[in-house]
């Protein structure tokens, strides 16, 4: 059965982080929001994501040193970038974007266009904290890069270099400074990277609760519903789906990995594509760590959160409909372990899905087809990062306002 249809002045597709953090954005500056997703506010990504507020990330996905790594990443199981290899046909198309874009001309001018955003990222967070009252769950004592071989460390040489030459706060640490800071690692670290700036928070699920409660304060509509219709033309946007008729002045499309065919029927075709990302969590009495910290060989996070560490990362090509891949939960297992042997059993798995573009830009900004359609989607890594700044800037779309920024972002790169 179909509802009523409605009218609203502007729906958001999606209710991850970037989605909730438009919504109250937008309903700030006093515009009527309609937040439209199948599920709980904020339990996706959003919610399996390692915590991190990652202002220093603008080293995209795809670079030199994955590029000549590539043929041996895919082909080990046990890397922290895999493939399931029944997917290969599906993301081939998207697997040369990548590889094009891994190229170092290419990668430069990805990282200077993120980190054009990454450095309005924590000014972003502050006002978004204050709004929905996050204080008590944002830790700001930076993140902690750890290498365990001398080669390793040298391996990164050329992404300290640019990271510094984009204005990148980073500190190299000797062994000594690496267990200063994190004692349990006093003997498992060649050197260190650190990024004092950088904030953590205690539990995402707390963060996107506040975020929706703020969100409905300010007088968010919320639907459980699926968006899967859309249909746009000079007298508005109309969506549909199981349950939903809908007709918006403007249509925000936040729905992270599964975004890419509403844009399509916007009239734009976008390459994304899918990374699974996993996390276990282990229940801890004791304080494992002080910050989240990265053995860079693992390609995963650990994460001190309230009465628990998450274990979190590692890349994972293979699309929406696959079940967990148990031996990729067992990877994350097997790498914690190496520092805290004595852990007991996980409290909790997860499998979640990283909007992946191969350029490691999202998108954001009008639809090229169908303008009364906004895109804000294809984050990554960053969604948590760059929720905040994104929804100043989709504010700034819905206003009629351009920001520069905005440039490197549009779907009209594609």
């Amino acid at each position: 059965m179909t509802s009523a249809p409605k009218s609203v002045e502007i729906a958001i597709i999606g209710a991850g982080v970037v989605g909730l953090a438009s919504a109250l954005r937008l309903a700030g500056e006093g515009r009527e929001v309609l937040l439209i997703d199948p599920n709980e506010p904020g339990s996706g990504a959003s919610f399996g994501n390692a915590g991190t507020i990652a202002e220093y990330a603008c080293m995209p996905v795809g670079n030199p040193g994955v590029l000549r790594a590539l043929p041996k990443l895919l082909l080990d199981p046990d890397s922290p970038f895999a493939l399931r290899w029944a997917t290969l046909f599906q993301l081939t198309p998207w697997l040369i974007r990548f590889i094009r874009q891994s190229l170092p001309e290419a990668t430069r001018a990805n990282a200077l266009a993120l980190a054009g955003l990454l450095a309005e990222a924590l000014p972003a967070w502050g006002e978004m904290v204050q709004e929905a009252g996050l204080q008590d769950l944002m830790r700001r004592n930076g993140c902690l890069y750890v290498y365990r071989r001398h080669n390793d460390f040298a391996a990164s040489a050329g992404g300290r270099a640019l990271r510094a030459e984009l204005g990148v706060h980073q500190q190299v640490l000797t062994a000594d400074e690496v267990a200063a800071l994190e004692p349990a690692l006093a003997d498992a670290a060649t050197q260190g990277l650190y990024f004092p700036d950088s904030i953590s928070v205690s539990d995402p699920k707390a963060v996107m609760a506040r975020l929706a409660a703020a969100a409905l304060a300010r007088g968010v509509e919320f639907m459980r519903a699926s968006a899967t219709g859309l249909s746009a033309d000079a007298g508005g946007v109309r969506l549909s789906g199981p349950g939903l008729a809908i007709t918006a002045q403007k249509v925000v499309i936040a729905a992270g990995a599964r975004s890419r065919p509403l844009a399509a029927q916007a009239g734009d075709r976008i390459p994304l594509d899918t990374e699974r990302g996993y996390h276990l969590e282990f229940p801890t009495t004791a304080t494992l760590l002080n910050r989240p910290v990265c053995p860079v060989d693992l390609g995963f996070y650990m994460t001190p959160m309230d009465g628990r560490l998450r274990v979190a990362g590692t890349v994972e090509l293979g699309g929406l409909k696959a079940p967990p891949t148990p031996r990729r939960l067992a990877l994350l297992d097997r790498g914690v372990r190496q520092f805290f042997p004595n852990l007991g059993q996980p409290s909790s798995q997860w499998l979640g899905f990283r909007p992946s573009l191969p350029d490691s830009r999202p998108v954001i900004g009008p639809s090229v087809k169908s303008p009364n359609v906004i895109y804000a989607f294809g984050h990554g890594h960053l969604g948590l990062t760059l929720a905040p700044l994104t929804a100043r800037l989709i504010a700034d779309v819905v206003h009629g306002k351009d920001n520069t920024l905005l440039s490197p972002f549009r779907s009209a790169r594609f």
